[in-house]
């Protein structure tokens, strides 16, 4: 591997195009329309208030987007928030002997998100992978609850596939992200179009589908059952042939019952089913319920900012770097994700409920067996189903990439300013890539893809024990899966290694909003709206979602241990990085406030 002896430099190649494409794909729709509105449903109750969520979620970025374009326009140039942070405060009237601590703080605070982000990516691509395989080969796979050994292995080798395509340089990149964001976007709309005609073709007492997880299809009539001993309790288990597919309830004269949709609000239990009408869907239920939503939500909408990440390959950094942070935003978040989402909100039935979603690896691949079959005729969903899937895949190459090269672009910013190790600040000579810190990067994903998938049905989405027990047996395909009470008492790990990802997100986006007001501050083009009504909202709404974390469990909203596990890790994260500051700064000689504005 060629590595430069004297400086080598990247070469600005983008434009507004290859910049907006680049962010796009990391906010990428594709990707977690199908993978995160399995996560947002095990947060407990709170189901009803997804689509509000992801709305609050939206207002929050986009403060923190108008931010990051204003701070574009004053420092264009490589590592995002991290560079903001030092050329804010050094040009700062009063401030700038903050410079180095303020820019360390923001830097390794970035990094709670940016090396945890890649790993939740190529953790939610082990858990897809093994919904696909379970989809086409039933017998040796389960496609609601795959294999953790399975998903974990699938997740070393996207990590390091991915990586490679990233050490190859931004170009080849760019030019992956384009042609995914085009055909991810064409999918999700067919689909999301697909629901809503569901939805309004099926009214209340209508025949229409309900999905049989077991199987991975979707039937017209009801399901024969008979009662068994589970466990030592007596439990209505549905009846099935040898091939596993579900028998009918026959009437009187021998014939299938057929199966009648409703839309329940709740069950006899009290947990939350479906939406009774559009309004539900948009309708805040409960304010702590949106909260917890929001706190999951970020996740989807994260990504706008890494092209800020990008300044030192593009063309036009001044022009094109705040357009690409904001345009971006809108097309992902404000038209794809909230069109989509109240789509797959909406259609939720009595056949297929938002508990089954919780209990499903792919919830959206579910929906898209039972509107394909609806739409095609029987049998035909799965294939409709599987043609997404494709695009789904591409989508989650073009978000990991995406990530992969924002994160090791800011931490080659610190690299270079020997703030962590100096090898991190070394581009390839050929390719011009941060390498090292990408192949770092890649490395520990694989890691926190394995922990993301090792105990991805805990908690909440625990499922049954005649679930577990139908799992087809085998070291890949059932190892890791005890019973529901043991796996329930459990945290999450998908969840939390999330949420871990999300409050390394909000410490980001608020500190970027203080960093927005102090760059403007006595600024000669200082504007009262952009650079302090809207960055000020933006930090108490990036402070009210991390307070969420720690006030939500306690009041009841959602589950408890997986935010207070993510406090946890970022707290973990935040003593050793003082720990590391005061250790290198000792052994460099340098100084924590800065002595010269040079």
């Amino acid at each position: 591997m060629a590595e430069n002896t004297g400086e080598v430099k990247m070469t600005p190649t983008l434009g507004l195009t290859g910049l907006t494409m680049n962010a796009m794909a990391l906010i990428a729709p594709g990707v977690f329309l199908w993978l995160t509105f399995f996560i947002q449903a095990t947060t407990g109750q709170t189901g009803p208030s997804m689509w509000l969520g992801i709305f609050l979620a939206l207002l929050l970025c986009l403060a923190t987007a108008v931010a990051y374009a204003e701070l574009s326009k004053l420092y264009p140039g490589p590592g995002s928030s991290y560079f903001f942070a030092e050329q804010s405060f050094l040009n700062h009237e009063k401030a700038w002997k903050y410079a180095r601590l303020s820019k360390f703080i923001v830097g390794w605070g970035s990094h709670l998100y940016y090396w945890i982000y890649p790993g939740v990516m190529v953790g939610v691509t082990g858990i897809f992978v093994g919904y696909v395989v379970g989809t086409l080969w039933p017998n040796s796979m389960s496609a609601s609850n795959p294999g953790p050994i399975f998903m974990g292995l699938v997740a070393v080798v996207f990590s390091l596939g991915v990586a490679y395509i990233a050490h190859r340089g931004v170009n080849g990149s760019t030019g992956v992200n384009i042609a995914i964001n085009v055909i991810q976007i064409s999918a999700l709309i067919v689909f999301s179009v697909m629901a809503l005609g569901y939805r309004m073709n099926h009214p209340p007492g209508s025949v229409a589908f309900q999905f049989d997880p077991t199987s991975g299809e979707a039937y017209t009539y009801e399901f024969a059952t008979t009662s068994q001993m589970v466990n030592g309790t007596a439990t209505d288990v549905i009846v099935r042939d040898a091939n596993m597919v579900p028998q009918p309830k026959l009437d009187a004269s021998r014939k299938p019952v057929p199966y009648h949709v409703d839309y329940p609000y709740y069950d006899s239990t009290g947990t939350f089913q479906s939406h009774p009408d559009a309004k539900s869907v948009i309708a805040p239920h409960k304010w702590g319920w949106v909260f917890v939503q929001a706190t999951v939500a970020i996740l989807i909408l994260v990504g706008f900012e890494s092209c800020t990440a990008l300044g030192g390959e593009a063309k036009n950094a001044k022009r094109d770097i705040p357009i690409a942070v904001i345009l971006s935003l809108l097309i992902q978040g404000a038209f794809c994700y909230l069109f989509e989402y109240f789509a797959t909100c909406y259609f939720l039935n009595s056949g297929y409920t938002m508990a089954s979603a919780a209990g499903s690896a792919a919830p959206i691949g579910d929906m898209m067996i039972m509107t394909g079959d609806a739409l095609f005729g029987q049998g035909h969903g799965r294939a409709f189903m599987l043609v997404e899937a494709v695009t789904v895949f591409l989508a989650l190459i073009g978000t990991t990439l995406s990530c992969l090269n924002t994160g090791a672009r800011v931490t080659y910013a610190m690299g270079k300013d020997q703030e962590v190790p100096e090898h991190f600040g070394i581009l390839h000579e050929k390719n011009l890539s941060p390498h090292r810190a990408i192949w770092t990067l890649a490395i520990i994903s694989c890691f926190i893809g394995v922990i993301a998938v090792s105990m991805a049905f805990g908690d909440a989405a625990a499922p049954a024990d005649t679930a577990i027990q139908g799992l087809p047996h085998g070291l890949l395909s059932s190892f890791g899966y005890t019973t529901h009470d043991k796996m329930a008492a459990m945290p999450n790990s998908l969840l939390t290694i999330t949420l871990a990802s999300n409050f390394g997100t909000f410490i980001l986006y608020c500190l970027s909003c203080v960093i927005c007001m102090v760059a403007y501050h006595k600024h000669p083009k200082f504007n009262m709206l952009k650079h302090f009504l809207i960055p000020l909202f933006g930090v108490l709404a990036n402070l009210g979602c991390m307070a969420f974390y720690l006030i939500g469990p306690f009041m009841g909203y959602g589950t408890a241990k997986e935010p207070l596990l993510a406090i946890g890790i970022a707290a973990v994260w935040a003593i050793y990085g003082g720990i590391y500051f005061m250790r290198s700064s000792k052994q460099a000689g340098r100084t924590t406030l800065v002595t010269s504005r040079t």
